[in-house]
């Protein structure tokens, strides 16, 4: 695989119950883990449903994280998709844990990118070079 990314895929469960029902708390504990991750922030949105439960993502300039939660269970459900080599998404993920008084989680790593004979790592952002033949084509 041409690797562009990695995606941890996360279950907590055992959760606090308050904090997974409220929107402000989730956006501030997950703005904190990007922050840790060292990624940054282009934009967040969140959702609060009716009688409970939070979505929200947090957009960020190496990909995204996201999180949907299950109060009324103590589980929330997070993804952590990031691009290039100078995030670290199992720092987000460690934050978010502590943040969400999470008693158990269980962690998948998924390798993003383009299906090869060969594994790699290739950049996530097009090269100069790849720019130029590419306005040269117009």
């Amino acid at each position: 695989m041409k690797m562009l990314g990695r995606h941890l895929v996360v279950e907590y469960s055992e959760c606090d119950q308050r904090k997974l029902n409220d929107l402000h708390y989730l956006e501030e504990a997950m703005t904190e883990a990007v922050r840790r991750s060292g990624a940054t922030i282009v934009r967040s949105v969140f959702h609060q449903y009716n009688p409970q439960g939070v979505s929200g993502v947090v957009v960020i300039a190496e990909s995204h994280i996201s999180i949907h939660t299950w109060p009324e269970y103590g589980y929330a459900a997070v993804d952590f998709f990031t691009c290039g080599q100078t995030v670290d998404p199992y720092k987000a993920h460690q934050y978010l844990e502590g943040a969400l008084s999470c008693g158990r989680a269980y962690l998948q790593e998924l390798k993003r990118g383009i299906p090869s004979d060969r594994d790699e790592v290739i950049s996530h952002k097009p090269v100069p070079q790849t720019l130029k033949l590419a306005a040269g084509a117009n």
